[in-house]
């Protein structure tokens, strides 16, 4: 007769404020932004402007561009501009592991591209990583406080002091910016770690039938 200890819970995982394979989810965020500056040499050499495949506000046939704008950007300082941002929310946001990551990207990635295909303004092409750069800030700055984690709301705190002025892309006023997906990136941020939070703590509710296993 053996016994078999219990999993730890998964609100350890929940709660960490780096990832647990650091290498590794820095080589995700590096592939990503590579895929970014890929794409841009590509759209420079090709003859023909993968930018119209953005996002079209309210048209049916530019509601593709949800999927693609966020790999397209409008000109090298474009990219350069959302390189840092990317770099390191991305890593940050891997602190719960990849899959929950994933979860957390795809609810951006959606919901940011759907508010600016239905509140942007007519006859633009909305493209950029912003919404995404906008959309992890967010969920890192609030998945402390629904964790109830000091040590993710501390990150919180010094990500909020670096990045402070990246909050004026939410308001309207700068001519050529998206503040529609910067603005509904962030709510999806804020949307991704309630949910993903929620999530966590419904599986911590149920009583585990394989804590301790005798043979």
């Amino acid at each position: 007769m053996s016994t078999l200890p219990a999993q730890p819970a998964e609100t350890d995982i929940s709660k960490r404020v780096l990832p647990p394979k650091p290498l590794a989810a820095a080589i995700v965020a590096l592939a990503f932004t590579a895929l970014l500056y890929l794409i841009e040499l590509v759209d420079v050499i090709l003859p023909a402007n993968l930018d119209l495949g953005g996002i079209h506000s309210r048209e049916l046939s530019g509601l593709d561009g949800v999927l693609f704008a966020p790999l397209l950007h409008a000109g090298w300082s474009h990219l350069f501009a959302n390189t840092v941002p990317v770099l390191v929310f991305a890593f940050l946001a891997m602190a719960a592991g990849f899959g929950r990551f994933a979860v957390v990207t795809a609810i951006i990635w959606v919901v940011s591209g759907l508010g600016v295909w239905l509140v942007g303004p007519a006859n633009t092409v909305t493209v950029g990583a912003s919404g995404l750069a906008f959309g992890w800030l967010a969920y890192l700055l609030v998945r402390g406080i629904f964790n109830r984690a000091a040590g993710q709301i501390v990150v919180a705190l010094v990500l909020l002091g670096i990045w402070s002025g990246m909050l004026a892309g939410l308001l309207p006023g700068n001519t050529g910016v998206s503040w529609q997906g910067h603005l509904f990136g962030a709510l999806a941020g804020v949307l991704a770690a309630w949910l993903t939070t929620r999530t966590g703590k419904s599986r911590k509710a149920v009583p585990s039938t394989t804590g301790n296993l005798e043979v």
